[in-house]
């Protein structure tokens, strides 16, 4: 519990900030970070990124597009289909963001020597690039469907 624990004081501080400092939810900028890091990118596909509903990056992309930072572009392989581009704007606010998002990491981190913290790091990119980050056999996400889970 207490990855969890820090994980969601460190959101709670962050998210306050942004929100506060921006004036958009979380979701927005988590939205600009996918189009600024995969250009072209479609809202669904930012789906899979971060797991939240559709109409919420729907919104997070309107607010985004209203405030000029992320344009809309018409695929070329499908007419229906619209690729999401940052605009200078938009790759600017988010390289702000991004910098305080460093400072408050060394801040949140502070506690650990730099041997503490590259151990730490190590750890924590072994378990993000391990196979259960996204599914659980203690936390099956059937469970809400009342559907038999096969453990066979």
């Amino acid at each position: 519990m207490v990855v969890s624990y820090f994980v969601l004081g460190n959101n709670a501080v962050t998210n306050r900030y942004i929100e506060r400092r921006y004036q958009f939810p979380v979701q927005a900028w988590s939205t600009l970070f996918s189009i600024v890091m995969f250009p072209g990118i479609r809202a669904k596909e930012i789906t899979h990124l971060f797991p939240r509903p559709q109409n919420t990056i729907s919104r997070a992309i309107s607010l985004l597009a209203t405030r000029g930072l992320i344009r809309h572009q018409t695929s070329t392989t499908d007419g229906r289909e619209k690729r999401l581009f940052a605009t200078p704007a938009g790759e600017e606010l988010l390289d702000e963001i991004r910098a305080i998002s460093v400072q408050r990491q060394d801040e949140l981190f502070s506690p650990l020597t730099d041997a503490e913290r590259e151990t730490f790091f190590t750890l924590a990119r072994k378990i993000a690039n391990g196979p259960k980050l996204l599914e659980s056999d203690a936390m099956p996400s059937d469970v809400a469907t009342g559907k038999e889970r096969n453990t066979a």
